[in-house]
């Protein structure tokens, strides 16, 4: 009996931490950790956008980040001034360790001037997207 306490135990804290996990991937956020981080062209091996740049750090290993390419180009297409730029984390660690990308897709959101505005792990939402874009400018 005392097994399938354990085991009813285990499973309901499983699942738990699984609808937690959910709930919080892709969600676009600030990270105070990302304040007065900037990054220019050279860095990210393409231009700024006028406005914003969507910068995505993609594995290639990783299914997500092939939906969230296609996400944020939509995103980039849509509103003017907007660039995407998409990064090989295995390819630019000393990048990676830099910004504390710990998975992929990370997606950080960057001001006209470069600065790390917001955040998402995992992949977005759409109109996530286009809401932290209005917050970045």
């Amino acid at each position: 009996m005392a097994g399938l306490v354990v085991c009813v135990a285990v499973l309901a804290a499983a699942s738990a931490y699984g609808v937690l996990q959910r709930r919080r991937s892709g969600r676009v956020r600030v990270r105070v950790r990302d304040d007065g981080k900037r990054l220019g062209a050279d860095r990210l091996g393409g231009e700024l956008g006028e406005r914003a740049t969507l910068v995505q750090f993609s594995s290639a290993f990783c299914a997500p980040c092939r939906a969230t390419r296609r996400v944020l180009g939509e995103v980039a297409g849509m509103v003017p001034g907007v660039s995407h730029i998409e990064i090989d984390a295995e390819e630019h660690l000393d990048l990676v360790r830099e910004l504390d990308i710990l998975k992929t897709p990370t997606v950080l959101v960057l001001d006209s001037g470069g600065r790390v505005v917001r955040r998402a792990t995992g992949q977005p939402r759409r109109a996530d997207v286009i809401a932290a874009l209005g917050e970045a400018v």
